[in-house]
């Protein structure tokens, strides 16, 4: 096996590869006879023998997650519609797997809608997609089209008997619609906020009824399991990670992009096919998730990209954001840009997170223009540590990991910035700072 393992991306050069004839002349919608076939049961079971885990950042087994859904009229909610949602509210800074998938191979992704419904028994599927990306919903939504001319979508899918369809629906532009509960209120023409749990989204999700969410990513990732089977997939990754997944690199290095690995594989691994970090420099801190990931930095250049490795160096895999920083960035100038993201996208349904993140960057901006005393970063992880845990959702939390992180790596630059009165390698940002706090 290669270090890089193009399944997802393999098209992507390929000219008109967004059409139905480029991805039925490579085999594309076969996997559904083999599916229907099968039977629902048994695609579930495929999942599950992969150990095809969550791609939009939690990680949870997919195929357990189908699995919840109850049906039946012996079970409670057995009897009600069941709906399949994806994720395609690519929000996170740093990430960008999503869109370029669904540009470049979005009949993947419909085929993995179709393999995904039947195996929950749905008969109703929609794709909510951030709504700025027209460009993706067009494709998308053309795609849908050619599905539904070719006979893949609609009424009795391929003689089985079965009915699908699928909706592509333009969200509002909110980062805070990337969380499930939050996608689903949006989903049903509501403020996207996100939902008390329980109940969850498995017994009373859209309309209230049994509902699975899944990352663009996730769902089209299973096509090849059917084609291949699940041993192929799980021959891939670690242990407990199988398989591969679409590895974003951005910031300093020569040539940022996609790099579509298996699990496990490690950010020195992906910097050296990036072409390394830009030239006269060294790597000072990277993210493994996006923003909302703890910071990593050089020592950890090794560490195994997956969920258990990165989990274990006070980070987690999250969206494979991998964001690299050199010795130009200032950390605490960085952090405070990404909290001031978090509080201006906190959708203020609760407490902790609409004013902790408030909060957060006073303080930060306050460390930041070099104002204060060293006392303050104790304050500012005591208030990390009110908000983190408390909040509807893991906005919150996202929001205080680049914080406590940096002050664990680099406590002496924060320090410095007190000692200086603002950054140390720009000594007049914290003077531009005040006069535009004075100016605000």
């Amino acid at each position: 096996m290669t270090t890089l393992t193009p399944v997802l991306t393999d098209n992507w050069g390929e000219d008109r590869s967004w059409t139905i004839e480029a991805h039925e002349a490579r085999g594309g919608y076969r996997t559904l006879d083999t599916a229907f076939a099968a039977g629902p049961d048994a695609v579930i079971d495929m999942v599950k023998t992969a150990g095809l885990r969550g791609r939009g950042g939690a990680g949870f087994p997919t195929g357990m997650k189908w699995g919840f859904i109850p049906q039946g009229a012996d079970v409670p909610g057995g009897t009600k519609p069941k709906y399949l949602v994806v994720n395609a509210d690519e929000s996170e800074p740093g990430t960008c797997k999503d869109i370029p998938l669904m540009m470049a191979a979005p009949h993947t992704l419909v085929e993995g809608v179709i393999l995904a419904a039947y195996a929950i028994r749905a008969n109703h599927a929609f794709i909510y997609v951030r709504g700025e990306v027209l460009h993706v919903i067009r494709r998308l939504r053309k795609a849908v089209a050619e599905a539904y001319m070719a006979g893949h979508l609609g009424q009795d899918v391929h003689g089985s008997g079965w009915d699908l369809d699928l909706v592509v629906h333009a969200g509002a532009g909110a980062y805070i619609c990337g969380e499930e509960s939050a996608l689903l209120d949006s989903l049903e023409g509501r403020r996207g906020q996100p939902r008390l749990r329980p109940p969850f989204p498995a017994l009373e999700g859209l309309y209230a009824c049994p509902t699975v969410i899944n990352n663009v990513e996730s769902v089209a990732s299973v096509p090849a399991i059917v084609a291949n089977g699940p041993e192929w997939f799980a021959a891939m990754g670690t242990e407990k990670s199988n398989g591969f997944g679409i590895f974003s690199l951005s910031g300093h290095v020569v040539n940022p992009g996609q790099f579509e690995a298996p699990l496990g594989i490690t950010l020195r691994e992906l910097i050296d096919l990036a072409g390394g970090v830009r030239p006269g420099h060294t790597l000072k801190f990277w993210t493994p998730g996006g923003s909302s990931t703890g910071l990593l930095t050089a020592d950890h250049l090794d560490v195994p990209l997956d969920f258990e490795s990165v989990a274990a160096a006070g980070s987690m895999l999250g969206t494979r954001a991998l964001q690299v920083f050199d010795d130009t960035t200032c950390v605490v100038r960085a952090v405070l840009r990404w909290t001031e993201f978090y509080k201006h996208e906190s959708c203020g349904k609760c407490t902790p997170c609409r004013e902790g993140t408030w909060w957060l960057v006073q303080v930060l901006r306050r460390l930041e223009a070099g104002q204060g005393s060293e006392t303050d970063l104790d304050q500012l992880l005591d208030q990390c540590d009110d908000i983190a845990g408390r909040s509807f959702c893991a906005l919150a939390d996202g929001a205080v990991s680049p914080i406590i992180s940096s002050i664990t790596h680099f406590r002496d630059e924060y320090v410095a910035h007190l000692r200086e009165g603002g950054c140390p390698s720009d000594p007049r940002r914290s003077t531009v700072w005040a006069r535009e706090e004075a100016l605000s």
